[in-house]
């Protein structure tokens, strides 16, 4: 891939491409605190397995409390300067604690598409390890009865509560206006190295400093509310329409097409703009079969970001119908190919000289052929997902 630019807006410009909209979806008797208001009480667990409540936090002399999640790119652009927060300012006083709103199963695979992982608990372990988070990590979205009590609306969503834990602050973290990430040159096998430049962030306004600040010296906080940006609360009743895209996306038509040898070329060069994970796979192959659903789930996350799942059948001509049938098993509405060659070591040859032979065998192929991620044998999922990712760009 040559001089290619990734750039993904953040906080206020992917407001409007993410899904933060009127509170149409949030429970009819829904508050936000007012300023002035004791903190709830909650008791939930943390991606360290420990059970919190707000005794835990009981010393601080200000007690900060962010509402966020792992899928919102929003969210994602905050968890630096969250982490910051709790670092500098955990010796003066200021106690941060983080809370996942979402139920995970509210949560429609093509919301997933600026992400490695989803809003469950279990990845929200993957996601603290990863980050190295020091600040304890809640998990709210099984009764969702937290996030309720203080009335959140979106992701990331602030509350900041004095020594008496009454609200004295509630909104946006700060008024963050742009940040964009860049790669440039060629893009690497390594995709977190692909990223050269980043563009710092225009903040006019750190209101949730602000507001620390001004409580720390006992002064009063002079801005108590500002508008927030974000992706909005996965409240249980969306489930539904999780469910609804499911069964929208399996009911796409499902076909195969043969490919030959100049095929196969054209494929691997990837004149396109677009990624393409391509897997060859066969019906008689066990593992290629059990994997299949995982490549599904990645093709309805991220093709809306331009990646296209292509798989490739090696099962003979005259066995189309027993690949057929698997692919309408698994519902692989994908660009689905039958290899047609007089010569599979040319064929294979054309598409990555690498590849040893084995089935199943995965490839990420960059617009102008460069393989970014090649495996032998069965995924893992989230690998594949980090690949793609790191290559479409996360944002800051």
């Amino acid at each position: 891939m040559n001089r290619r630019t990734f750039a993904v807006a953040s906080a206020a410009s992917l407001l409007a491409l993410q899904n933060f909209r009127p509170a149409w979806g949030d429970p009819a008797d829904l508050k936000t605190l007012d300023i002035g208001a004791k903190a709830p009480e909650f008791q939930l667990v943390g991606v360290d397995d420990k059970t919190y409540t707000l005794k835990n936090f009981a010393s601080a002399k200000v007690l900060v409390v962010v509402f966020t999640c792992n899928h919102c790119p929003t969210a994602q652009a905050y968890e630096s300067r969250i982490a910051t927060l709790h670092a500098e300012y955990k010796a003066k006083g200021v106690a941060v604690v983080v809370i996942s709103p979402n139920d995970d199963q509210a949560v429609r695979l093509d919301e997933l598409g600026y992400t490695d992982v989803g809003d469950g608990f279990a990845d929200m372990k993957i996601r603290a390890n990863e980050r190295k988070f020091a600040f304890p990590y809640l998990y709210d979205g099984d009764t969702q009865k937290t996030a309720k009590a203080y009335g959140v609306l979106a992701t990331p969503q602030v509350y900041v509560f004095d020594a008496e834990r009454k609200l004295r602050y509630v909104g946006r973290f700060d008024d963050t206006e742009v940040a964009t990430r860049r790669a440039k040159g060629d893009v690497s096998e390594g995709a977190k190295t692909d990223i050269t430049e980043l563009e710092s962030p225009l903040i006019k306004s750190p209101d949730t400093v602000n507001a620390v600040k001004a409580l720390l010296a006992g002064k009063p906080v002079l801005v108590e509310k500002t508008r927030i940006f974000g992706c909005s609360t996965k409240w249980s009743d969306k489930r539904k329409d999780a469910v609804a895209s499911l069964a929208k996306w399996d009911a796409e038509p499902v076909a195969l097409e043969p490919i030959d040898d100049k095929g196969i070329l054209k494929l691997a060069k990837n004149a396109t703009d677009q990624l393409l994970l391509v897997n060859l796979w066969a019906s008689w192959c066990g593992p290629c079969v059990a994997e299949m659903p995982e490549l599904v789930t990645i093709q309805r996350m991220y093709r809306g970001r331009n990646v296209k799942l292509v798989t490739i059948s090696m099962d003979l001509p005259d066995k189309r119908e027993d690949a057929l049938k698997v692919l309408k098993e698994n519902h692989v509405s994908a660009t689905n190919y039958l290899v047609h060659t007089d010569d599979r070591d040319k064929f294979a040859e054309a598409l990555d000289k690498d590849w040893p032979g084995p089935l199943p065998y995965t490839l990420l192929i960059a617009p102008g052929g460069k393989i970014l991620y090649r495996k032998v044998g069965a995924i893992e999922p989230i690998d594949v997902k980090r690949a793609i990712v790191g290559v479409i760009g996360r944002t800051y």
